[in-house]
């Protein structure tokens, strides 16, 4: 635990990425192999199985450190985490063990516990706080409550591997997909220079579009770009080798079972192959159904016939990543798409179809057709390099997504939550309503981003002056405030009192130059759902 909590201080410290990377490969050079499997796994982002809930560990804390129950919720409120919370309230460790390693206090104290009666998790949990001095039982208190956030992305952990095991970093990405096991056995395969049979199991990692923030004028001649629309479903990637299927969300998870149709028609492929793509519900017309049609199917790990009718599914190809064992991504973005566009002429499967190019003799005519996006029930334009390879992560320069503007409605601010982290003491978590045919305002959508710190500051303070009533942390306020929020879309839902529910919401602006009774009407919205 020692080394890992220096490991931690140093990221936590540290602004600079060399430094970071420097960081964590002095960790893996340094401790034992388990140590280092278990410290790379938290690094990339998971947590361990909770041992105990946030009101269990705020309990123990009061009652070790003597503290009342109300002293130690405002003291949370006013941090904002939890784990210092726990750090600055409790009395300094009174005994001290012998030091156990990183690997031995996950694998020997938390994870037996897990799932125990409160009293066995209660002792487990103090013994820790007794023990262990302080800046090892911050992180202790990170790893109980899943909160490590140290400035650190998967991929400048890869980074940091790259720079120690002279492993390619695409290799990394990829073998780090997905769940892996924290174990010294996995450990030396991650960093083994040799190509593995399971390498050939995994996705590769995603190639992630920027957001088009300038004209498109200025990416040079529209003929040296692949134009294609952007659909609003679920990135995936389809893979068959060696005549098994297996289909894997963008978010690295493997979604099996759930369409059973993609999968025969993957199975109906010539070849092996990695498909690039976008997973849509769509109609037996022309057009894809809303993203709420394909949560239906999401939700299930074996779909009925009832949900495979009502929401059948089809992959829209983007791009071939590999045919046959061979890794095609270093070739370019046009040659890939030829050998595509054979792959999928030889099965004629609507299930599986390539994302059809949209031709514009100008980026004028590309505006043009952007324009038109929402009709056709997608979210813009997607623009492509022609000669680019495929990438991982957001590499901004060949990929970008012209999307189409939010639409907006001018709505009421009628409840406010305090944030977490640097802005737990201000109400930065934001209810908006709209007016319904009765004259009263329901509730349609919560956003937390669009004001600048200016703007929550006057706001937070008009908030506790103007507060109506409080249900435990949200104040209801007095409705007097309109704010313009963008969002993507509506749906009609059944689990919102107003019937409706709205896609991605933001604030776009405080209207101060509107009352509340100039804020839109539901209708307006219900006029949009599909």
């Amino acid at each position: 635990m020692k080394a890992f909590a220096a490991l931690y201080q140093a990221l936590e410290h540290s602004t600079g990425t060399l430094d970071k990377r420097a960081a964590i490969t002095d960790y893996v050079r340094r401790v034992p192999r388990e140590d280092a499997a278990w410290g790379l796994w938290l690094l990339a982002g998971n947590k361990l199985r909770r041992i105990a809930g946030s009101g269990e560990l705020r309990t123990w804390c009061g009652e070790l450190a003597g503290l009342p129950a109300w002293l130690v919720d405002d003291s949370y409120s006013h941090v904002g985490d939890l784990a210092e919370t726990l750090a600055l309230l409790l009395p300094p460790s009174t005994s001290h063990h012998p030091e156990l390693p990183l690997h031995a206090w996950i694998e020997q104290r938390l994870l037996p516990v897990a799932g125990g009666d409160a009293d066995t998790r209660r002792r487990t949990v103090v013994d820790a706080w007794t023990q262990l001095p302080d800046n090892e039982r911050l992180v202790f208190n990170k790893l109980l409550t899943g909160a490590l956030r140290v400035g650190v992305s998967a991929r400048l952990v890869q980074q940091a591997l790259a720079d120690f095991s002279d492993v390619p970093i695409a290799v990394l990405a990829q073998r780090m997909l997905g769940d892996w096991p924290p174990t010294p056995a996995f450990l030396d395969a991650l960093l083994s220079t040799e190509v593995l049979d399971s390498d050939r199991e995994q996705p590769y990692p995603f190639f992630l579009a920027s957001p088009l923030e300038n004209a498109p004028e200025q990416l040079g001649d529209v003929k040296d770009w692949l134009l294609e629309w952007k659909w609003d479903g679920i990135r995936v990637q389809v893979i068959r080798r060696r005549n098994e299927v297996a289909l894997w969300s963008r978010g690295e998870e493997r979604l099996d079972g759930r369409f059973p149709e993609i999968e025969a028609a993957v199975l109906g492929l010539p070849r092996d192959a990695v498909i690039d793509g976008e997973l849509l519900a769509w109609d037996d017309g022309t057009a894809p159904l809303p993203f709420s049609a394909l949560q239906t199917r999401i939700q299930r790990k074996r779909p009925g016939s009832k949900h495979l009718a009502a929401a059948p599914a089809r992959v829209l190809a983007y791009d071939l990543l590999e045919l046959e064992g061979e890794d095609l991504r270093e070739r370019p973005l046009e040659a890939r798409r030829q050998r595509l566009d054979g792959l999928l002429r030889a099965t004629q499967d609507p299930r599986l179809q390539v994302s059809p190019a949209v031709d514009a003799a100008s980026w004028d005519a590309a505006a043009a057709l952007r324009q038109g996006a929402r009709e056709r029930g997608v979210e813009g334009l997607m623009l492509k390099r022609r000669a680019s390879p495929y990438r991982s992560g957001r590499r901004r320069g060949d990929w970008w997504k012209w999307k189409i503007d939010p639409l907006t409605i001018d709505a009421v601010l009628l409840y406010a939550q305090a944030g977490h982290g640097r802005r737990s003491t201000l109400h930065t978590d934001y209810t908006f309503g709209v007016w319904n045919d009765a004259g009263e305002l329901v509730p349609v959508a919560k956003a937390y981003s669009g004001l600048d710190d200016r703007e929550i500051l006057a706001l937070d303070q008009w908030i506790r002056a103007h507060t109506r009533e409080r249900f435990g942390p949200v104040r209801s306020v007095v409705a007097h405030h309109v704010f313009e929020l963008g969002f993507e879309g509506v749906n009609i839902s059944n689990r919102h009192k107003a019937g409706v529910a709205v896609r991605f919401p933001r604030i776009l602006r405080w209207r101060h130059d509107k009352s509340a009774s100039d804020a839109d009407q539901l209708s307006t919205l219900q006029a949009l759902a599909r």
